[in-house]
């Protein structure tokens, strides 16, 4: 516009690589940037009946090698139209291919250098995994004592090795409780076995010193020894095999009631006191194990008496999510010799005796009290030996059911033998 006002303001243009030139009507540059000073015109194309053309030019006033996209346009004026080029690289001059060049090999060995360091970093970070692998493939069960190596550094894989130390540490223990376990049972198993093989023996050497009655009440009592052990020794595998059990309502106090009615042949006299609507969940064939093996417990170890209580109590602040509803509590007590409170845990570990009641307890298998307390833990409850004036005391703790009734007024009572209980 400027051009056809007659009038051109410089510089023509403000960019170093834009290029510009005026041609009047009779073919003469009347004005141009300064690059292009006393050049002949830059193109000779002309936009026709267009208002603007454009065409690729190479060489001429421009470098050689170098090719500009060239724009020309008309400019009318009262003398004649003029002609107004104006040009730009086709390649920016910021574009040196030399300079791309230099930057891609830069850039490729920028990458190199990234992905080298980068599995140098990884290979080093990765190194004390490789140690704990192979520490842990040589690990095997003659050797558990062994422990992965624990990196010095505060990252993942410290807490990783940290994490499979502990899980060696429990895997140990608990393959030394089944050792431990398998040796207790063998020596158990082995007794009884031992007796009968010398009665049977004495009997061959001497068959006119003995009789087929004797002999037979003889083995059979060895019989009855193992096959008790090797029923406890089944129940213990269920339990460890963390199988589920049959979940339904029970009155704990008609449970202990049934118990105690079936047991004709005890030797104590019984007191109780049974609180009606003490209702929990859990399987029945298992509690009544449970029971049964407190029973036998107390009657092994009384003088004259046994207590039997049922009732329920508020949870505990901190047991209020394993006691939402309240707890159960059943106690079975015997007024027998007892049992310190340094050893009261002794009594819970698998064919654990203890000395003073070896002789008197020479019934037992030394699994009742162990089976008692896993199946009190299986059913979301516990079993204790607390404190008492004199004997034993056994607690037993289990979650009220929710629906349980409310406590009704009991009071205690006094069962004799072959006498059955019921709830005053």
């Amino acid at each position: 516009m400027q051009v056809e006002r007659g009038k051109v303001d410089y510089p023509l243009a403000k960019r170093k690589s834009r290029y510009l030139q005026i041609i009047d009507p009779r073919g003469r540059v009347v004005a141009s940037t300064p690059p292009l000073l006393n050049k002949p015109p830059m193109a000779t194309f002309t936009p026709g009946d267009k208002s603007l053309a454009t065409s690729i030019v190479c060489g001429g006033v421009f470098p050689d090698g170098e090719c500009d996209i060239v724009i020309a346009q008309w400019a009318y004026r009262p003398d004649g139209n003029s002609v107004v080029y104006c040009s730009s690289p086709v390649i920016p001059p910021w574009i040196d291919p030399k300079l791309a060049t230099v930057v891609g090999m830069g850039a490729l060995l920028l990458a190199a250098a990234i992905t080298y360091l980068g599995r140098r970093i990884a290979v080093a970070s990765l190194r004390p995994v490789t140690a704990i692998r192979a520490e842990l493939d040589e690990i095997n069960a003659t050797c558990l004592g062994r422990r992965v190596p624990v990196p010095p550094s505060d990252d993942e894989i410290h807490d990783l090795a940290e994490s499979v130390n502990h899980t060696l540490g429990r895997l140990e223990a608990a393959v030394e409780q089944q050792r431990q376990f398998a040796s207790d049972a063998s020596h158990d198993l082995r007794s009884p076995i031992t007796a009968i093989r010398a009665e049977v023996e004495d009997a061959l050497h001497a068959p006119q010193e003995t009789s087929v009655t004797k002999l037979g009440r003889t083995i059979l009592a060895g019989l009855e020894r193992l096959q008790a052990i090797v029923q406890d020794l089944l129940i213990i595998t269920r339990l460890d095999a963390g199988g589920p059990g049959t979940r339904e309502p029970i009155d704990l106090a008609g449970l202990a009631s049934a118990e105690c009615r079936m047991r004709h042949h005890m030797k104590n006299r019984c007191e109780f006191s049974l609180e009606p609507g003490v209702v929990v969940i859990g399987d029945r064939l298992r509690l009544e194990r449970l029971l049964t093996n407190l029973l036998d417990n107390a009657e092994r170890h009384a003088d004259s008496m046994i207590t039997i209580s049922v009732r329920r109590a508020p949870g505990d602040e901190g047991d209020g999510h394993r006691f939402p509803h309240g707890m159960a509590v059943l106690e079975v007590i015997d007024d027998g010799q007892g049992i310190a409170p340094d050893k009261r845990e002794l009594v819970f570990q698998r064919f654990a005796r203890l000395d003073a009641a070896r002789n008197r307890d020479a019934g037992g298998t030394g699994l009742g009290l162990p089976i008692a307390r896993q199946i009190a833990e299986t059913s979301g409850g516990s079993l204790q030996i607390e404190d008492s004036p004199r004997g034993a005391r056994f607690v037993l703790r289990l979650p009220l059911h929710e629906g349980a009734a409310a406590p009704l007024a009991s009071g205690p009572g006094i069962l004799h033998p072959n006498v059955s209980p019921t709830a005053k």
